[in-house]
């Protein structure tokens, strides 16, 4: 396992926020590379040097035929062998909002044992009609087997996206996944006591885009890919938060960063397995 696992943060193609997804690696103690996805596809660069891969928000292809669609074909079939081999090498992934639609466009979330790169859910786009940049609470799954989100039970990030809302055309997966623990993450209402992983969309904003479940990321079977609409990099430090002036709390680490500990830590072979 290496001491300092190598973080591929992609870039290219309308992707902008590559430079603070770095930097939250390199705070977790990894180190991050901007790797261009034409530099993957054609050969220059191979995942299989990497430890861990991450696909940041932004407006990739200008979000053209609908948010990550272009980028995750370009992904699914100008890299399919290196992704699949990534994955069932036991290396983790995370898509961040663009990211995140990316990973489900791809058919990588929520994925399959066989990694088979079909698309079974979608990003749609927003109950509210408008684009929605707002602060959520976020609530994790503690019996789900994603390597990302390990002892964590509530965050606070903002979301930034147009089309987050989580739906599937095939409300038997949608059981499936949650009897796997894939659901992951979910939106809460900071009001209730942890856990309350409630199943019954929540008012807006609490749910700003009215996700099935609340759903607010998920994670594939292996737990090792992950992706969210949220920005957990965006709280990287306390002084990031939109209440920290409010609370009694020092200048510190961000509620965001145990989420790239944990996959640092996974990476280095020091955290759970």
């Amino acid at each position: 396992m290496p001491s300092t696992p190598r973080v591929a943060v992609l870039s290219g193609f309308g992707i902008n926020c590559e430079t603070e997804t770095m930097a939250v690696f390199e705070m977790a103690g990894a180190s991050a590379h901007r790797v261009h996805v034409n530099r993957l596809v054609s050969g220059e660069e191979s995942l299989s040097d990497y430890d861990i891969m991450a696909i940041p928000g932004g407006f990739s292809f200008g979000d053209h035929l609908g948010s990550g669609r272009l980028l995750g074909n370009r992904l699914r079939f100008g890299l399919r062998d290196q992704v699949r081999a990534f994955v069932q090498s036991g290396k983790p992934v995370i898509g961040i909002c663009n990211g995140f639609q990316v990973l489900v466009k791809m058919g990588l979330l929520p994925g399959d044992e066989e990694v088979s790169l079909t698309q079974t859910a979608s990003l749609a786009p927003n109950d509210s009609g408008h684009y929605e940049d707002r602060w959520v609470t976020l609530e994790f799954d503690q019996s789900s087997p994603c390597i990302w989100t390990r002892g964590i039970d509530r965050i606070r990030v903002p979301v930034r996206h147009g089309e987050g809302k989580f739906v599937t055309d095939d409300r038997a997966l949608l059981d499936k996944w949650k009897e796997n623990g894939q659901l992951a993450v979910r939106y809460a209402d900071p009001s209730t006591d942890y856990p309350n992983l409630s199943e019954k969309v929540l008012p807006y904003p609490i749910s700003p885009n009215q996700s099935w479940m609340n759903i607010a990321g998920v994670c594939d079977p292996s737990g090792l890919v992950f992706g969210l609409m949220p920005h957990p990099e965006a709280n990287h430090s306390t002084w990031l938060g939109a209440t920290w002036t409010r609370e009694d709390i020092e200048h510190g680490e961000g509620e965001g960063m145990a989420i790239f500990r944990n996959a640092v830590e996974f990476s280095r072979g020091t955290g759970p397995t």
